[in-house]
């Protein structure tokens, strides 16, 4: 199969041979019509100087012959019934009647009689033009003759000029059409290896077309469709980052669970081996194993429900219910709920009163979260500040690295991994959610060996209120 370039230069090539080639032989037809037509003019032209001369019948013979050897055409004098009357190149006496010429018929119909044919005398091709005059008062038939094979010559001579012209200018017009045929190999070349570099996934690659303006339409057209496939590649590898994201998640949550759940299910299981495998143990016992059962079960439900909370959260799929309160006295029950949990801990509070309005519940679950986290992470006081419209949960912990800081808040992340404390690591990230559907966001401050600050903003709460 032919490549454009090679199709287009064949097709140029074939295209102007043809047309060189159609070009000659019109004109070769049309030149030696030119060129017999001239002859004839000349012999015409002649003949009309040669009747201005008066003539004698007895002088024909010398007429012929001066006159041939002046202009070097054949002379011949053709009495009415087509009798030779004289003849510079033959013998008068044995040449045929000429009363059946074609151009002394002509002659006798119209004054002029033109031919050309083979002379049976002379055995030569000749181009014959024969004209009535009158010679004493008797109709003659003047003829000049010129031989073809001058006319010819001539021809050929002008021919073979104009040939040579014809090929310079088919050497001129292949070189032209190479050229041409160069230009379009060079963009065509220019375009292939910008779709191989597309191909490759190089969508910043350099397309410059030269030479045509409808490979330079190709080239923008091409340009377009690589922005479209950079934008169609990156939004690829976003979703495939995404699934990825995604996959790492689901796998998390199950190890997680799997986790977190092992260690309350061991002492469940355990429990119950001990109370099955002896019918008869002390009641005592067995009211305190049941505890422990019943303890464990209740931290599995605490976490299952944790973990719904979270994914309807992140899903947008709980509605916030706002209602006007006093946030102190939410405080105060925090402090109240979690004094019984840890009974040997103290929390404070300093703050004055502050009305918001939000969703009492989840600011509920977000006090809790950051004062048991503080409680859970630190041995000392724990102590909330509200100054300023800011709400902050300080401890005297071991604190947070500056690396960790950005991942607390994470699903599943906690700072000590190996320690289980039922919370699976979703308390941080339930506040993060909550707090942004209060157009607010957690704010975390520590440092390592000192303690830990987290808080949140109520500024946008205090607004609505």
């Amino acid at each position: 199969m032919l490549k454009l370039h090679h199709f287009f230069f064949a097709n140029v090539v074939g295209l102007f041979m043809a047309t060189m080639i159609v070009s000659s032989v019109i004109s070769y037809y049309t030149l030696k019509s030119f060129v017999i037509s001239e002859n004839t003019k000349q012999l015409e032209q002649s003949i009309a100087l040669m009747q201005m001369q008066p003539y004698h019948m007895s002088d024909l013979d010398r007429i012929a012959a001066n006159t041939e050897a002046a202009i070097q055409e054949r002379v011949t004098f053709i009495a009415e019934d087509g009798t030779v009357e004289a003849d510079s190149s033959s013998d008068k006496f044995i040449m045929e009647n000429h009363a059946h010429r074609y151009e002394i018929m002509q002659a006798r119909r119209d004054g002029l009689g033109i031919d050309i044919r083979y002379s049976t005398t002379t055995h030569i091709h000749y181009l014959y033009v024969a004209k009535k005059i009158l010679v004493d008062d008797q109709v003659i038939y003047l003829r000049l003759a010129t031989p073809l094979n001058t006319i010819m010559s001539n021809f050929y001579t002008l021919w073979s000029r104009l040939i040579v012209i014809f090929i310079i200018f088919i050497i001129i017009g292949l070189a032209a059409a190479y050229q041409m045929s160069k230009r379009v190999r060079y963009d065509i070349e220019q375009i292939v290896k910008y779709l191989d570099e597309i191909s490759n996934k190089n969508y910043k690659a350099v397309l410059k077309t030269q030479y045509f303006k409808e490979f330079l339409h190709i080239a923008l057209n091409l340009k377009d469709l690589a922005k479209k496939l950079a934008t169609r590649d990156k939004q690829k590898r976003k979703y495939t980052a995404k699934l990825r994201l995604v996959n790492k998640q689901r796998n998390d949550i199950l190890s997680a669970i799997s986790h977190e759940f092992k260690n309350p299910l061991a002492s469940i299981m355990g429990y119950a081996d001990t109370l099955l495998d002896d019918p008869n143990v002390n009641p005592k016992i067995r009211v305190r194993f049941l505890d422990k059962i019943l303890s464990n079960a209740r931290k599995i439900s605490y976490m299952i429900d944790r973990l719904a909370l979270s994914v309807k959260l992140e899903n947008n799929d709980l509605q916030v219910h706002p209602m006007t309160f006093n946030i102190a006295d939410l405080i105060q029950d925090v402090i109240l709920n979690l004094s019984t949990k840890y009974r040997d801990r103290e929390i404070h509070f300093n703050g004055e009163d502050c009305v918001v309005t939000a969703d009492k519940d989840m600011l509920d679950n977000v006090l809790t979260n950051l004062v048991d986290n503080a409680l859970k992470y630190s041995d000392e006081d724990v102590t909330i500040s509200l100054i300023d419209s800011k709400l902050m949960v300080t401890d005297r912990g071991m604190g947070i690295s500056e690396s960790e800081i950005d991942k607390v808040a994470s699903k599943f992340y906690r700072v000590h991994k190996n320690t289980w404390d039922n919370s699976m690591g979703l308390g941080l990230a339930i506040v993060s959610y909550i707090l942004k559907l209060h157009d607010s966001e957690l704010i975390i401050e520590s440092k390592v060996g000192e303690g830990s600050h987290f808080g949140f903003s109520l500024k946008n709460m205090i607004k609505a209120a």
